[in-house]
């Protein structure tokens, strides 16, 4: 269990949740009991492949979603232990 995110995770999360598809994407697979398959995502935006894959990679490189391999798929859910340290370190700020 996760109880506390260093500066460099707090900054690398902050970053990759500073875009609006992004938070879109987080807000989405977050809705989902389960794993949510990589072209269900990109199905719902109108953004290429590649820019599809960067927003991902940001997420995945974060800690936010985890990505699991499903044949030639890839499949999300949401890192749940990341996102209750982060909300746990940005509550103590104060806001």
């Amino acid at each position: 269990m996760i109880t506390e995110l260093n500066s460099k995770q707090v900054e690398k999360i902050s970053k990759a949740l500073g875009d609006p598809y992004r938070l879109q994407i987080m807000d989405m697979i977050s809705k989902r009991k389960d794993f949510m398959q990589c072209c269900e995502v990109s199905e719902c935006f109108n953004l290429a492949q590649s820019t599809m894959s960067h927003h991902l990679k940001q997420l995945v490189e974060a800690e936010l979603l985890v990505a699991e391999k499903e044949g030639r798929n890839l499949r999300f859910t949401i890192n749940r232990e990341i996102c209750e340290a982060y909300s746990r370190y940005i509550a103590r700020l104060g806001f």
